[in-house]
């Protein structure tokens, strides 16, 4: 069995590789969007899901360990509170389906093993049918920058829930004006972490608010707050979130031993989209309902992380952004026409996004 220490290690060094393969691909060829045949970077759906499913078996059958952090208080949870009891459906609990789940585990004694590879297939799973619905012809390079995004191995194996839920919301995302979808998925989301509330909320505003300069100036407005040191609205939203989101803001730094203040590093990671979105729309006058409202969901889920930047746990705000981070980064280069060499331009976003990762993970953490 592959010790605990060696998940991230292993984790990155599979994911590199793949994903440099994936790179070349592109750079190689990087043709323009008019003359590209249909399909010719996308691999075979089947082969990215059963990737899909060999990443969840992996993360879902990692050892305990509290180097996995939630793991170890989830594990403690199901031991005490739900082993071997009655299931009994409780509607008073924050993530509805999430916690109804676990204690549906622990009534048939299917062990913590079964109950986390359930949650790493989701995770792992429905991103997969997020990304291959919304890149039908580059379903490979769209995963693997997910997979190698600077946040998703730890919310496949701290964050469960935020991390399930976010890649609820991807698949919900990309059934776009199909509501009789959508909508159940959004719901399912937030069943399955309370806090993906804030995206939902977001995007279903941004499919309604056609103006997109609105969002890029209520983002640099957030920005000039952060960069001001003005906490103003943190204040504000601990007084309007429940208790476990008041005390994520309301925290102090050496209540949880983490890097908080201002981030520049992680303002510059999270502006890429958005500088990129700006071009697109802008100066290449690319024209997607969906991108658009893709891009106005991110802005305005970030610039509230950016509010609440001086919170202890500002990490967990981030997520609810970073979460879909790489599906915004990579959509107008893939799907929408910007000339000649654009997958070269694709690919060496793709390598630079991997690059930031790899860079955070093994040398500056």
């Amino acid at each position: 069995m592959i010790s605990a220490a060696s998940y991230i290690p292993v984790y990155y060094i599979v994911v590199a590789i793949i994903s440099l393969a994936v790179y070349f691909r592109y750079a190689g060829v990087a043709p323009s969007y008019s003359n590209v045949e249909e399909g010719v970077f996308s691999s075979s759906s089947l082969t990215i899901g059963i990737m899909a499913i060999a990443f969840a078996l992996f993360i879902g059958f990692r050892p305990e360990s509290y180097l996995f952090v939630d793991m170890v208080n989830t594990i403690a949870d199901y031991r005490v509170f739900y082993e071997g009891v009655p299931f009994q459906w409780n509607s008073d609990t924050d993530n509805l389906i999430y916690d109804n789940f676990l204690a549906w585990t622990g009534a048939l004694r299917l062990g913590t093993e079964f109950f986390f590879t359930v949650v790493a297939i989701v995770y792992f799973g429905c991103t997969y049918l997020g990304v291959r619905r919304l890149f039908p012809n580059h379903t490979a390079l769209a995963y693997f920058a997910f997979l190698g995004a600077f946040s998703t191995f730890s919310y496949a194996t701290n964050g469960v829930k935020a991390g399930s839920a976010a890649a609820v919301f991807i698949w919900a995302i990309s059934y776009y004006k199909q509501w009789m979808f959508c909508i159940p998925l959004l719901l399912l989301s937030y069943g399955l972490h309370h806090s993906m509330l804030m995206p939902v909320v977001a995007f279903l505003f941004s499919a309604y608010w056609k103006n997109t300069k609105h969002f890029f100036v209520g983002w640099l407005f957030c920005f000039l707050c952060a960069a001001a040191h003005i906490t103003f609205f943190q204040e504000l939203f601990a007084g309007m979130t429940d208790d476990t989101g008041a005390d994520y803001l309301n925290a102090v730094n050496e209540d949880w031993g983490g890097a908080s203040g201002f981030r520049l590093d992680f303002v510059l990671y999270s502006a890429m989209p958005i500088l990129i979105g700006y071009y697109a729309i802008y100066k290449r006058n690319i024209q997607s309902a969906l991108y658009e409202t893709l891009l106005k969901t991110y802005l305005l889920t970030n610039g509230v992380w950016m509010l609440c930047m001086y919170a202890a746990f500002t990490n967990r705000i981030a997520y609810l952004s970073w979460g879909f981070y790489p599906i915004v980064l990579l959509y107008p280069l893939l799907n929408e026409e910007w000339g000649d060499g654009q997958y070269m331009l694709a690919a060496k976003v793709f390598l630079f996004h991997l690059a930031f990762t790899l860079f955070m993970t093994f040398v500056y953490y």
